[in-house]
Order: C-alpha cells, then structure tokens, then sequence
C-alpha cells in the first residue's frame, strides 16, 4: 500500500504520517516541491526513531510518480469527493492520494478522477480535518479490509 503526499506543506504532518506507515508497512511518497526541508527537527521528531522503519519516496512531480506506477490505482482524497472512504473495496498495492494542507488536491486532478476520489464525512460547518488524522483514518480502513496484513 502506498501514501502519496502531493506538496506538504507542515512537516509535523509530514513527520505523524511517516511514523505511521512506518508502524504499517506502507510506502510513503513525497511530491515535490516540499514545504519544508526533510532535515527539519520537526518533521524529525514526529516520526521518532521509526526512520529506519520507512520506505520513502520522492518524486519531482505527480506525472513523474503516475509514470513509474502506470497500473497503479487511485483514489484521491478530498472533501470534494462524492463517495466516502469506507465505499470502496481496496488492495494491498492501492495508492491513497493527500494534497497540501492549505489548498488540498489540484482541481483539475480531483475532476479527471472523480470516481475514485474519497472523503471522510464531517460536519457541513467544518472545513475539513488534520492532514495526518486523514491519512490514518483511511490507511487502517483500507488496512482493515484486508485483514491487516502482516501487522500484529
């Protein structure tokens, strides 16, 4: 299973969502340009000693990953999206899509891909959650399906 990151900007995000897929086994990916340096003590500490646990990423571009991953599936995550993250039937080789905090997802990526766009129900009053919350929401969701795979 994969997490792309497309453009995060906080690098505490950044660093509760690596010690995560740390913790999981899943592959964490980092779409450039980052908010932040990866040197950052920060994004360090958020991930604790679990570095040597990951299996990170980076990509000069969404293209660039879509390209080494051409029969990758997709789903987008976004509070734009029509069907909840608990709708679909996942595999262990899905990639779950974040966008930057401030702006979430491209508009034209998040309409060229609709069908596969997913969201987590909150409050009509609420704008939307906190990137690294979102991520493990869906990851043990998807993880659930599956039986958790390989995790004690």
């Amino acid at each position: 299973m994969h997490i792309v990151l497309v453009e995060p900007e906080i690098p505490a995000n950044t660093g509760n969502i690596s010690r995560t897929c740390a913790a999981t086994g899943i592959t964490l990916h980092l779409v450039r340009p980052l908010g932040f340096s990866t040197d950052d003590k920060h994004l360090k500490r958020a991930g604790l000693d679990y570095w040597h646990l990951l299996d990170l990423h980076y990509h000069d571009s969404f293209d660039d990953l879509k390209a080494k991953y051409p029969n990758g599936r997709f789903f987008y995550a976004t509070t734009k999206a029509k069907r909840w993250y608990s709708e679909f039937q996942y595999r262990e080789d899905d990639f779950f899509v974040f966008g930057k905090e401030t702006k979430g997802l491209p508009d034209e990526l998040i309409q060229e891909n609709m069908d596969t766009c997913i969201r987590i129900p909150i409050r009509a009053d609420a704008r939307s959650l906190n990137l690294s919350n979102a991520v493990a929401i869906v990851v043990f969701e998807a993880l659930r399906q599956l039986n958790f795979p390989g995790l004690r």
